[in-house]
C-alpha cells in the first residue's frame, strides 16, 4: 500500500513517518508533499490508498484539498492532522470523507489507531468494489449473449419483438417509431482461410473482434446492431434501422475498417428494405441467399444484394457422377490414380461460369454420405462409432478455399480434397495389413479377454506361435511389450470402474483380472502414479 503525507512543515512530516510502524501496517512505499498542489500531481501520478494531510498550508490548504480529492480520488482514505481544534474544519473533513481529525501535538497511540481505521474502511471498500468489477466482468459477458439469443429469436418469430419491445429502446435506441428495417449477414463460411487459420484455437474470439467492428461503427449514431446469429455456427447478423438508402455504402466503410484492423475484407449479404418487425425474417433470408448465391469464382462487389443477383448456375453438377472412378482409385492405393481421378472432377467444374456456396453445399454434403457409404464399405462389420472415428479427422462442414481476393481457389479445393481422399486410401491399406497380421489378432484378443487370466504361454499356444516370436513382434508394432498393453488396457477398464462408488476395490480388481487387491494397487500406482483409493477420490471430486 501507499501513503501521502502532505504538511508544509517538514519536522511534521519527518515525525508522522517516525511515530507509524509502517510495515506492520503493511504500506511500503510514503510519498511526500508540501502543499496540496503538490499532492494533487502525486495522488493522479501513484494513487496513494492513504492520505494523511495538514489543514492550513500555502498554495492549496487542506480544505480545498478534501474537495479536490473527493471528486478525484474518491476510492482514498483521509486522516487530517492539523494544528487547529475547530469545529468548522472537523465538519469540512467529516462531509468530503475524512475517516479521523488527529490534532498536533501527534500521539503515536492515537495515529496509528487512525491509520489502522483507514487501512480497515479502504480494504472493505476495495472488497466490495472488486466484487462490483466481477459482477461487472459477469455482467459483460452474459449481456452479448442475451441479446444474440433476443435479436437472433426476433429473426426467426417477429412477434416476440413486443415483449422486449421496451428493452430494446433503453439500450439500443431501437424505438417503436421505427418502422423499416433492413437485415445484413456477415458469414464466417466466406472468409478467408488465413484469417480462420490466425483463430482456429478461438473462434469466439473471432466472433467477439468482427461484431466489436460493426458496432463501434453502428451504434454510434444510433444505425444498428450486429450480433451473433444464436441458430448458426457461422453467421454474424446486423440489424439495420436507420439511413437504410444508404446501408450498401455504410457496409462498405465496416469493410474498411475491417481491412484495417484485421488486415481482410468480408462479404456481406443485404436483404431489401421490410416492415419491422412483421418482415424482418424475409429481410434476413434475402441476405443469406443473397450470401449462398453469389458466384465465388468473381470478385465485382464485397455486398451483395438480391438486387443484383449473380449470374445463376449452369445445369447441376453432382459430385456422385464421379463416385465410381473415384472409389476404384481408393482400392487402388495409389496417389496417381487418385489425383488423376480428381483432376477429372476439378477440370469438370472449372468449366462452370458460376459456382455458388449453396453449389459447394450440396456438393459437400454428396461427398460426405459417399465418405460414409466407402468407409461401411471398406471396413464391413464396424460399428457406428467407428465409422464415427475413422471420419473423425475431416471438418464438419465444408471450408470455403479463398484466395486473398476472397475469390474461390479451385487449387487449394483440389489439395484438400486430395488430401481427405488419400487419407481414405491409407486407411483402407493399412486396415488390410491388419487383417493380415496376427498381432493385430492378439491385440484385439488382449482387448477381449483383459478380464482373464491371460498368459504368454495361453496366447502362444492359441495362435500357434513361440512365446519369443510374439514378444518381439508386438514390442515391435505397439512399442510396448505384452504384459505392459495387457496392463494398460486393464487400468483403462479399472478407472471406469473406479467411478463407481458402491464397488470395492476388491471387486474392481476381481473384473479387471487380478485376483490379488495388493497386487492390482501396486501395478495401478506403478502405470498411474497414484493407488486407486486416491483416483477414485479424485475423479468423484471433479
Amino acid at each position: 500500500m501507499k501513503v501521502l503525507l502532505v504538511d508544509d512543515e517538514k519536522h511534521v512530516r519527518d515525525a508522522i513517518r517516525l511515530l507509524v510502524n509502517w510495515e506492520q501496517h503493511g504500506i511500503d512505499t510514503i510519498l511526500e508533499a508540501p502543499d496540496g498542489e503538490s499532492a494533487t500531481a502525486l495522488i493522479a501520478q501513484h494513487q496513494p490508498e492513504i492520505i494523511m494531510t495538514d489543514m492550513m498550508m500555502p498554495i492549496m490548504n487542506g480544505v480545498k484539498l478534501l474537495e479536490w480529492l473527493q471528486a478525484n480520488a474518491p476510492n482514498s482514505k483521509t486522516i487530517v492532522i492539523s494544528g487547529h481544534d475547530d469545529f468548522s474544519l472537523l465538519r469540512h473533513t467529516l462531509k468530503y470523507g475524512g475517516t479521523d481529525y488527529i490534532l498536533k501535538p501527534i500521539d503515536p497511540d492515537q495515529l496509528n489507531e487512525a491509520l489502522d481505521k483507514a487501512i480497515q474502511a479502504w480494504s472493505k471498500d476495495e472488497e466490495l468494489r472488486q466484487t462490483n468489477r466481477e459482477l461487472n466482468i459477469e455482467m459483460n459477458t452474459i449481456k452479448p449473449m442475451y441479446w444474440d439469443k433476443l435479436l437472433s429469436g426476433i429473426i426467426a418469430e417477429p412477434s416476440t419483438y413486443e415483449s422486449a419491445a421496451e428493452q430494446l429502446d433503453k439500450e439500443l435506441q431501437l424505438t417503436r417509431n421505427i418502422n423499416e428495417c433492413r437485415v445484413a449477414i456477415l458469414s464466417l463460411d466466406t472468409m478467408e482461410r488465413s484469417v480462420k487459420n490466425k483463430f482456429s484455437q478461438n473462434m469466439d474470439l473471432l466472433f467477439f473482434s468482427l461484431i466489436n467492428i460493426c458496432n463501434e461503427f453502428l451504434t454510434t449514431d444510433g444505425r444498428g446492431y450486429a450480433f451473433r446469429h444464436w441458430h448458426s455456427d457461422t453467421e454474424i447478423v446486423l440489424l439495420l434501422w436507420k439511413d437504410l438508402l444508404g446501408a450498401e455504402a455504410f457496409l462498405e466503410k465496416i469493410n474498411e475498417g475491417m481491412r484495417t484492423t484485421l488486415h481482410t475484407r468480408v462479404d456481406f449479404g443485404i436483404g431489401r428494405l421490410h416492415v419491422f418487425p412483421a418482415d424482418v425474417t424475409l429481410s434476413y433470408q434475402e441476405a443469406r441467399d443473397a450470401l449462398r448465391k453469389r458466384n465465388l469464382k468473381a470478385r465485382d462487389t464485397w455486398i451483395h444484394s438480391m438486387l443484383n443477383p449473380a449470374k445463376a448456375p449452369q445445369a447441376a453438377l453432382t459430385f456422385t457422377q464421379y463416385e465410381e472412378k473415384i472409389n476404384l482409385a481408393i482400392r487402388s492405393g495409389s496417389i496417381e490414380q487418385i489425383e488423376e481421378a480428381i483432376q477429372q472432377w476439378m477440370d469438370t467444374v472449372k468449366l462452370s461460369e458460376v459456382i455458388t456456396l449453396e453449389q459447394l453445399d450440396l456438393w459437400w454434403r454428396e461427398y460426405t454420405v459417399m465418405k460414409r457409404r466407402w468407409v461401411q464399405q471398406f471396413f464391413s462389420g464396424i460399428s457406428e462409432d467407428k465409422v464415427k472415428e475413422m471420419l473423425s479427422d475431416e471438418p464438419t462442414s465444408f471450408i470455403v478455399p479463398l484466395d486473398e481476393q476472397g475469390i474461390l481457389s479451385l487449387s487449394q479445393w483440389q489439395q484438400e480434397l486430395t488430401r481427405s481422399i488419400v487419407h481414405m486410401s491409407k486407411m483402407l491399406l493399412e486396415n488390410q495389413h491388419k487383417d493380415k497380421n496376427v498381432i493385430f489378432e492378439i491385440a484385439e484378443y488382449l482387448q477381449n479377454h483383459y478380464h482373464e487370466d491371460v498368459t504368454l504361454q495361453e496366447i502362444a499356444s492359441r495362435f500357434f506361435l513361440s512365446r519369443e516370436y510374439i514378444s518381439r513382434k508386438f514390442k515391435q508394432e505397439f512399442e510396448v511389450n505384452l504384459s505392459d498393453y495387457l496392463g494398460q488396457i486393464r487400468m483403462s477398464k479399472a478407472k471406469v470402474l473406479l467411478r463407481n462408488p458402491h464397488l470395492r476395490i476388491s471387486q474392481v480388481a476381481e473384473m479387471v483380472g487380478y485376483q490379488d487387491e495388493k497386487y492390482f494397487s501396486k501395478v495401478f500406482k506403478k502405470l498411474e502414479g497414484i493407488t486407486p483409493n486416491e483416483y477414485r477420490k479424485t475423479s468423484n471430486s471433479i
